[in-house]
């Protein structure tokens, strides 16, 4: 039988455990659980996903940090910080924790369903337009409440497909906060290493400052938005030389009142949610942060709540110099 504690108030590090109630496991049992890490789901920048199973049969995903030390332990404490504290239906729930020693893990549900890149962009069947706006809607009120509704606002800093994850009801699920950054409630902004994946990040992270604000988890969801109302990728270079990076193309196409010839030949679109999603996307990656959308904003124009914003699109973003997602 499993045995856990409930960390509360100051258990090891008052700064990241205090008031968090997670399951300390100690790394026998997660070594136990994954059988010696033997099925790995996944990997980024900051560690390896195992499946594993613990409490006599409950599926659990195992995240094994692999940068060494300094690195690492500054990916856990985040991690710790920022996901024991938050519960939304549209965010990976955290069930625990390892600090042992040097290994740092990370305990989270099972998503069943893998990540929606590669329900975007390597499914044998194209996910349907109702099932794909749907998807779209409930990662924008992830978002809304990691900017907006936390007692402390989150900036995700890597909302791209792959971090997309799909439960056993094929519910869309922000996951994979590591690279995540926390908001005082009297700050509006932060200042960060470029950090983020090629093809997704905000322009002004390329500035010397490297000032990061929610606007640039807007624009990356922008990027993500037209992928998963086009079901294609930012940069596809077996395209024509006009169609290769979306965001150009798609907004070719507004301008020219032509936004139907994004509609693949073999789909059946609503048209008129067609456009208006195409519409947001645009807006999302303007150039200059000050107008984007919020994500309140994007849901409104999501719902119908409001039209269109009449001045979007004045200063569309080039990607052309991010060929590489």
């Amino acid at each position: 039988m499993w045995s856990y504690k409930i960390i509360s108030r100051q258990v090891s590090s008052p700064d990241v455990f205090e008031e968090i109630k997670l399951r300390s496991f100690s790394y026998e049992q997660i070594v136990l659980a994954s059988e010696n890490f033997k099925e790995e789901i996944g990997r980024g920048g900051s560690g390896r996903v195992y499946k594993g199973c613990i409490n006599g049969g409950k599926e659990i995903a195992v995240k094994k940090l692999i940068k060494i030390v300094e690195e690492g332990e500054s990916e856990f404490r985040n991690e710790m910080k920022i996901i024991g504290r938050i519960h939304h239906k549209n965010l990976v729930d955290l069930v625990g924790f390892c600090s042992e020693g040097s290994n740092r893990l990370l305990v989270y549900e099972f998503m069943r369903n893998g990540s929606l890149g590669n329900l975007l962009f390597r499914a044998e069947q194209r996910l349907s337009w109702s099932e794909r706006r749907r998807i779209a809607l409930e990662i924008m009120e992830g978002l809304h409440y990691l900017h907006d509704e936390c007692e402390t606002r989150i900036i995700h800093c890597d909302i791209k497909p792959h971090n997309i994850l799909m439960d056993e009801s094929w519910k869309a699920k922000i996951s994979d906060f590591g690279l995540s950054k926390l908001l005082k409630t009297d700050q509006t902004r932060t200042y960060t290493v470029l950090r983020g994946t090629r093809g997704y990040t905000a322009p002004e992270l390329h500035s010397r400052n490297n000032r990061i604000t929610v606007k640039a988890d807007v624009y990356s969801f922008g990027v993500m938005l037209l992928e998963i109302v086009c079901c294609r990728k930012n940069v596809d270079e077996s395209l024509r030389d006009d169609e290769i990076v979306l965001i150009d193309w798609a907004h070719q196409c507004y301008e020219a009142g032509e936004l139907q010839n994004l509609v693949s030949d073999q789909e059946d679109v609503n048209i008129e949610e067609f456009e208006n999603l195409v519409k947001i996307g645009l807006w999302c990656v303007e150039c200059e942060l000050n107008l984007r959308p919020t994500m309140k904003q994007v849901i409104w124009m999501m719902e119908g709540i409001v039209p269109p914003h009449q001045n979007m699109l004045t200063h569309p973003t080039s990607t052309n110099q991010e060929k590489s997602t």
